[in-house]
C-alpha cells in the first residue's frame, strides 16, 4: 500500500511532460529527529535548520515531498491509520510557517513483519525507488531535475535509482557505509540548511550558464560545490 493518505493531488494528465521540480525528504533522521517507530506528534521535533531550509526551497519553487519507510506497520508496532495523523501533524506544523507539504508517501511493508498483508517484499521500500516513481507519475515531477535528501545510503540508492540528484545528511545514522556506485551521494552535508544552500547555489550556477550558453544541458549533479562528489 503506497498511499498519499489525506493529501489530495490530481494525477498528471497522460501525455503531458513532467515539469515540476521536487525535493524529496526522508522523514526520520532527516526532516525530524530520529525517534524509532514514533507516531506520537508530541515527540516529533524538526531537525536543526529544517524549517529554514524548507522555506528557502519552497521560495525557489521546489515542491516538498516526504518519502519514508514505516515498517512499524508490518511489525505490529502501530496501525497504518496512525501515519495519517503523522502526516496531518506535519502539514499543520509546516503550514504555520508558510511551507506547504505537497506529498507524504510511505511504505508500510517489511518482509520480516508479522502483520498481513504488510509482511511482504515490495518495490516501494527504500532503497527501491517505487515511491518516487509514484510521486512523479501522480504529480508531474521531473525526477532528473529533483533531489532526494536522506540520512542513510538506502535513501541515496532510492534517489539515484529514480534519476534524482542526492544529498546524504551525515548525522551518524548511517553506520554500515556499504558504498557502491549506485549508493554514492552527489553531496554530503551536516544539516538541511547546508543541503538547501547547495541546491540553490547549483540552480544559480545553472541559470548563469544557460544565460551565457543557452544550449547547455542541465548538469546539476555535476557541480562539486559544498560536498563530496
Amino acid at each position: 500500500m503506497n498511499i498519499l493518505s489525506s493529501l489530495q493531488v490530481s494525477p498528471a494528465e497522460p501525455g503531458i511532460s513532467a515539469s515540476v521540480r521536487a525535493v524529496f525528504l526522508d522523514k526520520d533522521g532527516t526532516l525530524l529527529e530520529n525517534v524509532p517507530y514514533n507516531v506520537n506528534p508530541n515527540q516529533m521535533r524538526f531537525t536543526e535548520g529544517a524549517l529554514t531550509a524548507l522555506q528557502l526551497l519552497h521560495q525557489a519553487n521546489y515542491v516538498l515531498i516526504v518519502i519514508t519507510n514505516q515498517s512499524g506497520v508490518a511489525r505490529g508496532y502501530f496501525p497504518e491509520t496512525a501515519l495519517i495523523e503523522v502526516e496531518q501533524h506535519l502539514c499543520r506544523q509546516l503550514a504555520q510557517v508558510g511551507i506547504p507539504l505537497r506529498g507524504f508517501y510511505y511504505c508500510p511493508h517489511h518482509p520480516d513483519g508479522v502483520i498481513p498483508p504488510y509482511n511482504v517484499a515490495c518495490t516501494c521500500r527504500k532503497p527501491q525507488p517505487g515511491l518516487l516513481h509514484q510521486a512523479a507519475a501522480e504529480q508531474g515531477i521531473d525526477l532528473t531535475q529533483s533531489w532526494f535528501i536522506g540520512d542513510i545510503l538506502h535513501d541515496v540508492a532510492a534517489g539515484r535509482a529514480a534519476g534524482c540528484c542526492t544529498i546524504l545528511l551525515d548525522n551518524g545514522n548511517e553506520t554500515e557505509w556499504q558504498l557502491s556506485p549506485d549508493r554514492l551521494p552527489h553531496h554530503v552535508v551536516t544539516d538541511l540548511r547546508e543541503a538547501a544552500a547547495i541546491i540553490l547555489a547549483l540552480d544559480a550556477a545553472h541559470s548563469l550558464a544557460n544565460s551565457a550558453y543557452p544550449i547547455v544541458a542541465h548538469s546539476t549533479c555535476l557541480f562539486p560545490l559544498g560536498g563530496q562528489p
